[in-house]
């Protein structure tokens, strides 16, 4: 059973066992050891030889025997025994943005409603309002969330979609020899999640390539196997699509595949003006009903024959690039190597699984001159958020932490809880004390577009707050964004000099590539943060760059580009400037 099967086991027991009522901090272990487990930097087996199954987070003895048992035998006798207690059905439920396992309980208990066809059904007859806790309003976010999963069930995040093509492509490498290799379509342009992975390569010989691609060790089942393109549906359950071209063509073939369609029949519309042919073959000129090729091998000449600058994937949406291009004002998109610090992450302090001086080393050799750490603050139960004392005691760590790994600075910060009303979870005497300071919402999904307006907007006016994460509350795929005015937010932002995240977790990538080109329009910073759990989670940094330069971000934009002595000038100034406003803090 491989690790990620063995988080989707843990999972569901955790979904479950809330079904059924259980113990909230049974039910909490077991969602915090399936995330962990999601996420591990190294094999579950590897950890369980070395006898260190209890280091994982949420995992206690009772969890460590249920792995050990989904590793030997592939099944877990918990696990089976609740399944023939719940419907296999409600786990589709589970998947609707905004549907937990406490209103799937309702629903069974109350209605007999275990699929999402009776649910939709129930929630247009107005048959879920009456329930405790609904409401009209309650409905229409269910029909919603289930037209969202329609959209999105059958679509895997960025990270998924890399995962799975990097391992494809490593593999093809491995076996065969190929001239070049790439990945295509919305995957290669970043896009936030992926309906399937298309992979290009040049070889003059294709048989070959096709047949090691039918027979790569993650193939659950051969679609099609053809001469110059077969399809594959892998273990993850995500589609995958390999061309092979001749050499000669390969740029035209990568440029026609990354797309996106609309970006395409753009420049083709502009090549018919210029008497230029594109297509995956090549690019041609016309000249009295004759054609001929004057490019194809390299992708910039499919650009360059009509007079264009090559545009980064990216870019690619038709979004207003073409005619930046035209008139010479493409952006100089932010590169992974500007990135100098990570300014979100949580250690074992709160619910990360590494201590501070293992995310510094793991920082250092990212070559990070600084980080911060942002355990979670008191409001955040389940994720053993930070008392005020716990806090203070965390410094001493960090001191003994920047001993130990000399030459990254370890910011003392903290992602304090935005409630309800804006008032933030430390007093400001405690917030005065910190380096770095990232204001959340974590609670309160459901309050009405004026009412989370204000409330972040409220966060955002006290002195000490320099970044609002992940400012959406999006979980893309899971959970709609919550209701607020982004224009509204992102001006206030501008207007007090706080940040905005981008957060780099492929579940989040929020601020998402739009609000973050809006958020650039208005002169708000950025700050791209990769709110990893453990060390081997600062790598996921490279998706919220690629959500940056979606959204047209340079490294000019991003607060945490500048080196570590302007990086604490600007922050100083933006407190400072806060201070001078006069106005109390909301933490007061």
């Amino acid at each position: 059973m491989t690790d990620a099967e063995v988080a989707g086991v843990l999972s569901e027991i955790g979904a479950l066992l809330q079904i059924k009522g259980e113990n909230p901090f049974k039910i909490r272990a077991y969602d915090r050891a399936a995330e962990a487990i999601a996420n591990l930097g190294q094999e579950l087996s590897a950890i369980r030889e070395a006898g260190e199954l209890r280091s994982i987070p949420g995992v206690g003895s009772s969890i460590a025997e249920k792995i050990e048992e989904l590793l030997d035998t592939g099944k877990c006798r918990h696990h089976q025994e609740l399944l023939r207690e719940v419907p296999a059905s409600v786990f589709d439920m589970l998947r609707i943005p905004g549907v937990g396992p406490k209103t799937v309980k309702l629903l069974i208990d109350r209605e007999g409603i275990s699929t999402i066809e009776a649910l939709e059904h129930a929630a247009r007859a107005g048959v879920l309002r009456d329930l405790p806790g609904m409401g009209e309003k309650t409905e229409q976010e269910i029909i919603r969330g289930i037209a969202h999963l329609r959209e999105y069930g059958k679509r895997a995040n960025l990270g998924a979609a890399w995962a799975a093509a990097d391992g494809i492509m490593e593999e093809l490498k491995a076996g065969v020899d190929v001239d070049r290799m790439a990945a295509a379509g919305s995957l290669r342009r970043m896009k936030e999640s992926i309906g399937d992975i298309d992979i290009l390569i040049a070889s003059a010989e294709a048989e070959p390539v096709m047949d090691r691609f039918v027979g790569l060790e993650a193939v659950a089942e051969v679609v099609a196997h053809g001469g110059t393109k077969s399809t594959i549906m892998t273990e993850a359950g995500i589609q995958a699509d390999l061309r092979v071209v001749p050499p000669e063509s390969f740029g035209a073939a990568l440029q026609y595949f990354t797309g996106s369609k609309e970006h395409n029949v753009k420049l083709r519309d502009i090549g018919v003006r210029s008497k230029i042919k594109l297509n995956e073959y090549g690019v041609f000129r016309v000249a009295e009903g004759k054609e001929v090729r004057i490019g194809g091998r390299e992708e910039e000449e499919m650009y360059s024959a009509l007079g264009l600058a090559a545009m980064a994937p990216e870019l690619r949406e038709d979004q207003g690039e073409i005619e930046a291009a035209r008139e010479g004002r493409l952006p100089e998109l932010i590169e992974g190597s500007d990135i100098r610090g990570d300014l979100q992450m949580h250690s074992t302090w709160s619910d990360g699984r590494d201590d501070i001086e293992g995310l510094a080393r793991a920082a250092k050799g990212l070559g990070y001159r600084y980080i911060a750490v942002t355990d979670h603050s008191p409001a955040q139960i389940q994720a053993n958020g930070l008392s005020v004392e716990r806090l203070r005691a965390r410094k001493r760590e960090i001191e003994a932490a920047r001993r130990a790994v000399p030459g990254v600075a370890i910011l003392n910060a903290t992602e304090v809880d935005i409630k309800r009303d804006g008032v933030l979870d430390y007093p400001d005497e405690v917030l005065a004390e910190l380096d770095f300071v990232v204001a959340s919402v974590h609670s309160g999904w459901k309050m009405d577009r004026e009412a989370m307006t204000a409330r972040i907007i409220r966060a955002m006016e006290s002195p000490w707050v320099d970044c609002i994460g992940h400012p959406t509350g999006r979980l893309i795929g899971r959970r709609e964004p919550y209701e607020v005015d982004m224009e509204a937010v992102l001006e206030a932002a501008a207007r007090l000099g706080v940040a905005m995240e981008i957060n780099a977790y492929p579940d989040r990538l929020d601020l998402k590539d739009v609000h973050a080109r809006r958020a650039k329009e208005l002169g708000v910073k950025l700050a791209i943060s990769t709110d990893a759990h453990s060390a081997d989670q600062l790598a996921l940094m490279r998706f919220g760059v690629a959500t940056a330069r979606r959204g047209w971000i340079e490294a000019g934009d991003v607060l945490n580009t500048l080196p570590l002595s302007q990086f604490r000038r600007r922050v100083r100034r933006t407190k400072s400037a806060g201070r001078r406003r006069g106005g109390k803090s909301a933490a007061s």
